[in-house]
């Protein structure tokens, strides 16, 4: 299948990948990685064949609703695991649990927590690598360029606001499918 994703990634799509792409392969086999600017539908299957095409396990969380047959079985085969949303847990808490759970576990997910346009990004990807102790490695989603720029592995500090303003300033002026929205 290796080979189909990167047919239709570089020949058919016309992406590249710019960056880090070595960090699954050698020491990273745990990591938070945000995805941006989350536009469009469009985003998930790019991010599917990124995956394929560097040859790595990922997972993503979603709420359990949407894990039901026959789409349950399909989600958890891509690597997605459930998480009740309206649980009165801690979620951040609960999700970094699955860290400590396996072996190799790198969580996708989207910082805007939508497709539509935020003035705010989701902090919950940010206290899920802390609370974890694990890296937070950022991709982005550049259908101007038509390219994933994948970060080299960053820890979160306790400067909340610089970390921030690093993690901001990776994305900066990249545009989403919907640039708009970017």
């Amino acid at each position: 299948m290796k080979w189909l994703a990167k047919l239709i990634y570089f020949k058919i799509l016309g992406w590249k990948v710019v960056g880090n792409t070595n960090f699954s392969k050698h020491s990273v086999k745990k990591a938070v990685l945000i995805g941006a600017p989350h536009t469009s539908w469009h985003d998930f299957y790019i991010g599917i064949l990124l995956r394929a095409v560097l040859d790595i396990k990922v997972n993503f969380i979603g709420k359990k609703e949407l894990f039901v047959f026959p789409l349950g079985w399909f989600l958890r085969r891509l690597g997605g695991a459930p998480i009740d949303r309206q649980a009165k847990e801690n979620k951040v808490k609960a999700i970094a649990k699955l860290f400590q759970e396996t072996n190799e576990f790198r969580m996708a997910l989207a910082p805007e927590g939508t497709r539509k346009k935020v003035s705010k990004w989701r902090t919950g990807f940010y206290y899920i690598a802390k609370e974890a102790k694990v890296p937070i490695i950022m991709f982005t989603l550049d259908f101007e360029n038509k390219q994933n720029h994948i970060s080299a592995p960053f820890y979160p500090s306790d400067d909340v606001e610089a970390d921030f303003e690093f993690i901001h300033n990776f994305f900066k002026g990249v545009k989403g499918k919907i640039p708009e929205y970017s």
